[in-house]
């Protein structure tokens, strides 16, 4: 992949504040650009996946916000500024509203976009 900016990066996911552009980046990685307005909460979208949480890896960077991660051995917040690594088993929900850039296994992150649209639908 050539450099991408957040617009060139095509829109997979929106509705209610949230959006979610994606792009495959190589390697069987992909790189997406995340909004999540303050409130949103993302553990009823990922119910029915395993423990009813997102069982894909990330790694990123909060641009801006704050999100508190739950997973289930407890809960972790992140701020602006911080690199991450959330490894499977979590379900953010955002404090305040968020920017993230983040990097992930192209074909499991696929499955959860999958099935976030599926509950939504």
């Amino acid at each position: 992949m050539t450099a991408t900016t957040r617009e060139e990066t095509p829109v997979v996911l929106e509705g209610g504040g949230v959006e979610l552009r994606m792009k495959e980046a190589g390697g069987g990685l992909s790189v997406a650009f995340i909004h999540l307005p303050r409130g949103t909460d993302m553990g009823p979208a990922l119910k029915g996946m395993p423990g009813d949480l997102c069982q894909c890896p990330h790694w990123g960077f909060l641009l801006n916000g704050r999100i508190r991660m739950r997973t289930a051995s407890g809960e972790e917040t992140y701020e602006a500024g911080q690199a991450y690594y959330w490894a499977p088993g979590h379900a953010p929900e955002a404090m305040e509203d968020t920017d993230v850039v983040e990097f992930s296994p192209t074909a499991e992150f696929t499955e959860v976009i999958d099935h976030i649209k599926a509950q939504s639908g």
